[in-house]
């Protein structure tokens, strides 16, 4: 049987309410596919890193893992240093098939929820 994983990556801030909406992303990944292995992860100010969270899914014996960036839009650290972190992921844990997503902003499903979301709290006021 194969171990799958899906790490969430996030970019992370200094207030600690700014992750709620990731971990509550997460808790609902896992109750929507309960065969997966997930873990939720952090760029910067937050923790587990990218590096961490990895590691545990590694350790959990995943053997091929989707890096699914939570970001509107692919900028620079989708671009430049997500990369480069996957690099270290596949160095660190060469037993592991690493691949990257496009980030989730650039889906059309959450560009219609946005959309939505929108319209839902302009009307509202």
């Amino acid at each position: 049987m194969t171990h799958t994983g899906i790490l969430l990556f996030a970019h992370g801030a200094r207030a600690p309410a700014w992750s709620r909406p990731f971990e509550a992303a997460a808790r609902a990944l896992k109750a929507q596919a309960p065969e997966q292995h997930v873990a939720l992860a952090f760029l910067e100010f937050m923790t587990p890193t990218l590096l961490e969270a990895g590691a545990q899914l590694a350790q959990e014996g995943c053997q091929s893992v989707t890096v699914v960036p939570l970001f509107l839009g692919a900028g620079g650290h989708v671009r430049k240093d997500l990369p480069r972190l996957m690099d270290e992921l596949a160095q660190a844990h060469p037993g592991v098939a690493w691949h990257l997503s496009p980030a989730v902003g650039e889906t059309d499903i959450l560009i219609e929820a946005l959309a939505t979301s929108a319209l839902s709290l302009a009307r509202a006021n």
